[in-house]
This record gives structure tokens, C-alpha cells and sequence, in this order.
């Protein structure tokens, strides 16, 4: 079933990545975690249905979304994000039906590159709601530069969260290193005890998902989400 969103709020938490808030349709229902196939209401882009994930939790009145915008020329996204960051109050989305497996399984490790962290801003925050603190888990969360971090502060503000931002690019940064590996990972997982979500495009997925495996974390123990 097709419902309509009605945007309420748009706020940049970026450079180029947006908070949208939506009236809640009250017969919604979903995981954290979960995303939303979503289409802008507009002519001619009804069928450019991308992929969202809802940012904030179930039981809350509004709808939040924390969605990163590409270039119009961007290969795969169509100009869709772009879009979306123009919005204004008051213009609708429609949105299809929700989907996605990544959900909370217990404490560890969550590992996210770029906008795959979204899954996990909800999952983070209902644990938080619900045991009242983050203790046991660690959020990995590597990006091109620090001003692509998302919702940093948040983070670093999560009571009982440990933390490892790092950058690829961004040579000057005291976060910079190389990409997310065994041995980055092996100073943060306990094998045999932490749950590692993994968050990302899908290369990402399958070479920390081999690091993972690498340190002795056993597959059982690894959750993937593939985020483009």
C-alpha cells in the first residue's frame, strides 16, 4: 500500500546530508533498522524509487529520515537525493512498503562506511531507550573526511558508546588511516562474544566481512547490510 508523507522538516546535519521529518502515518509499522522504498511525489520521478532508512523509532509521533545527497550526474542515484535536499515543508514523498534485515541482535560491534551508518542510528537509539545505556557496544565509522561524519556529536554523546571515527582521505586528520581492516578490528572485537553489524556499499561488506572471519569472529556472528 502507497501512503503519502508529508514533509515537516528539513535540516542539514552536513555538508550534504539532510534530516527530514514526516507526519507519521498511523498505521505504520517497523524495526529499527528497517528502511523505506521511497519515490519523490513529483511528476516524472514516481518510479525512481530509492531506498531509506526511518531514523527514528516506532513508537515516535514524526518520521525522521537521515538521507545524504549525491550529485544529479551521480552514477546510480538519478538525481533523486539532489532532489531531496531541495525539498520543502509541505511537499510529499510517497513511500511503498519497508524492508531490510539488520536488526538489534545483542551487543558489539557496529561498522558502518558513509550514509551506511543510518541503520544504525535507530538500532542505537532504542537500545539506549531501553537498557538506559550503550555499554558493550562500539560503533566503527569510517568516511572520506571528517565533515562527512554524520551526527558525530550524537554519537560521541551516547552514554556508554564507545567510539573510532576514522577518514580516508583527509591526510592532515587525526582520524586518517587506511581502510577498516583485521587489524583496526581486532583491537575492538572480542570473537565469540560481540554481534559485528556491518553497514555499507557492497565491497565493503565482503572484505570486512573476510577481516571479521580472519580474526576468528564466527559467521553466525555477522550481520550485513548493504547500503549504496
Amino acid at each position: 500500500m502507497t501512503r503519502t508523507l508529508t514533509l515537516r522538516s528539513i535540516a542539514p546535519v552536513t555538508h550534504d546530508t539532510y534530516r527530514l521529518t514526516f507526519d507519521r502515518p498511523a498505521d505504520l509499522d517497523y524495526t529499527p533498522g528497517q528502511a523505506a522504498h521511497m519515490a519523490l511525489d513529483q511528476e516524472g520521478w514516481r518510479d525512481e524509487i530509492r531506498s531509506f532508512t526511518m531514523t527514528s523509532l516506532p513508537g515516535e509521533e514524526q518520521l525522521e529520515f537521515v538521507i545524504k545527497s549525491y550529485p544529479e550526474d551521480a552514477e546510480g542515484h538519478g538525481g533523486v537525493t539532489a532532489r531531496i535536499a531541495r525539498l520543502q515543508p509541505g511537499d510529499t514523498m510517497l513511500l511503498e512498503d519497508i524492508w531490510g534485515a539488520i536488526e538489534d541482535k545483542g551487543d558489539g560491534v557496529f561498522i558502518a562506511g558513509g550514509a551506511g551508518v543510518t541503520p544504525f542510528i535507530a538500532i542505537l537509539r532504542d537500545k539506549l531507550a531501553r537498557k538506559g545505556t550503550l555499554k558493550g557496544n562500539t560503533l566503527v565509522f569510517s568516511n572520506k573526511a571528517e565533515r562527512d561524519i554524520i551526527l558525530r556529536d550524537s554519537f560521541e554523546k551516547m552514554p556508554g558508546l564507545e567510539t573510532c571515527f576514522l577518514v580516508t582521505e583527509e591526510e592532515d586528520s587525526p582520524l586518517h588511516r587506511g581502510q577498516i581492516d583485521a587489524d583496526l578490528l581486532g583491537k575492538h572485537v572480542t570473537p565469540g562474544k560481540d554481534t559485528c553489524y556491518i553497514c555499507g556499499p557492497d565491497a565493503m561488506l565482503d572484505d570486512i566481512a573476510e577481516a571479521l572471519t580472519s580474526i576468528d569472529v564466527p559467521e553466525d556472528d555477522i550481520v550485513t547490510e548493504q547500503f549504496d
